[in-house]
C-alpha cells in the first residue's frame, strides 16, 4: 500500500491550546497518522490514541508513553475504564477525514478514485453500497440534504434511484457519474462532493458518535483539563460549538480558530478547519 504523508492540521495551535504538561495523560481520540500525538510525547505527555481503523491502528507508531486501542471515540469511557483510567488532562479529536482513506481507493471515499462504494471507517455497519441501492427515494434524499447540505438533493436522490432500477450501483466513479448527470458543473467544486460527504457521515454515524464522545470527554476531563476539537464542516463545527455553549466548560476560543494562509497553500485539505477548546473548571 502507498504511503501518504500525513499533515496534522493547526498543529501548534492545538498542541498550545491542549497545554501539554510533562508528565500528563491525554488523549488522541482519532489518532489517523499520529501527527498530533507525536507533538504531545515530544512535550513530555503521555497518550492514549484511539481509532476505529484498523488500518490506522496497524500503522500506529511504537513510540514509549503511546498506548494504541482500536475504538470509535463514542466509546471513550469504556476505554478509559478498561485501561484503569478515571481522568486525563486533555482530549485531542482531528475530525477530519485522514489522507489514508481519501487516497486508498478500495476504501471509497474519493469521487476521484475508482473503488468499491465503502466509506466505512472501521469495519462494521452497513456500506455506502447498501445504503445507495436500498434506501427509498425519501431516505436518500433526508441523507442528502441533512449531511450534506445540498441544494439538489432531491434530483440526485431520483438519479440514483432510476440508476439502481437499471443495475446496482457499485463503485465510486459510477456513482460521481449519477450525480454529475442529474447537476451538471454549475457549483464549485466536484459536483459529487456533498453527496459522497452525506453518505460517508450517515454510513459511520459521525454527528451521533461526536455528540456521545463531546459529552463523555467532559467527564473524563481531570480539574483543569482541556478539550480541543478541529471540525471540518458546518454540521460537525454547530454540534461542537453547542456542545461547548451548554457544557459547563469554560471555553477558551470564543471565535474558532482557523489556519494560516501559509498552512492552507502548504496543505489545502486545511483551509474548512475550524479549532475549538475549553477547559474544565479546577476545583
Amino acid at each position: 500500500m502507498e504511503i501518504v504523508k500525513h499533515i496534522p492540521v493547526l498543529y501548534e495551535e492545538a498542541l498550545d491550546l491542549l497545554a501539554v504538561r510533562p508528565g500528563g495523560l491525554y488523549v488522541d481520540a482519532t489518532l489517523g497518522g499520529a501527527g498530533h500525538t507525536r507533538g504531545i510525547l515530544e512535550r513530555g505527555g503521555r497518550v492514549i490514541g484511539l481509532d476505529q481503523d484498523p488500518e490506522a491502528i496497524a500503522r500506529a507508531p511504537k513510540i514509549p508513553g503511546l498506548t494504541v486501542v482500536e475504538s470509535n471515540f463514542r466509546h471513550l469511557k469504556k476505554v478509559l475504564q478498561g485501561l484503569g483510567v478515571e481522568r486525563v488532562d486533555g482530549v485531542l479529536a482531528d475530525l477530519g477525514v485522514s489522507s489514508f482513506h481519501l487516497e486508498d481507493p478500495k476504501r471509497g471515499f474519493s469521487y476521484a478514485k475508482e473503488g468499491p462504494l465503502d466509506m466505512r471507517m472501521g469495519g462494521e455497519g452497513p456500506t455506502a453500497k447498501e445504503v445507495v441501492n436500498r434506501l427509498s427515494l425519501e431516505e436518500l434524499y433526508r441523507i442528502l440534504r441533512e449531511y450534506g447540505e445540498e441544494p439538489r438533493a432531491y434530483r440526485i436522490a431520483q438519479a440514483i434511484v432510476e440508476a439502481r432500477a437499471k443495475a446496482p450501483i457499485e463503485t465510486t466513479t459510477e456513482l460521481a457519474e449519477i450525480v454529475r448527470k442529474a447537476v451538471g458543473f454549475r457549483q464549485a467544486g466536484h459536483p459529487a462532493r456533498k453527496t459522497f460527504q452525506a453518505l460517508r457521515i450517515y454510513v459511520n454515524d459521525e454527528l451521533g458518535a461526536l455528540e456521545d464522545f463531546l459529552k463523555q470527554a467532559a467527564e473524563v476531563l481531570a480539574p483543569g483539563g482541556r478539550l480541543v476539537v478541529i471540525s471540518f464542516h458546518s454540521l460537525e463545527d454547530r454540534v461542537v460549538k453547542r456542545f461547548l455553549r451548554e457544557s459547563g466548560l469554560r471555553v477558551l476560543t470564543k471565535k474558532p480558530i482557523t489556519p494560516k494562509a501559509e498552512e492552507v497553500a502548504q496543505n489545502p485539505r486545511a483551509r474548512s478547519a475550524k479549532l475549538r477548546a475549553a477547559e474544565k473548571e479546577a476545583l
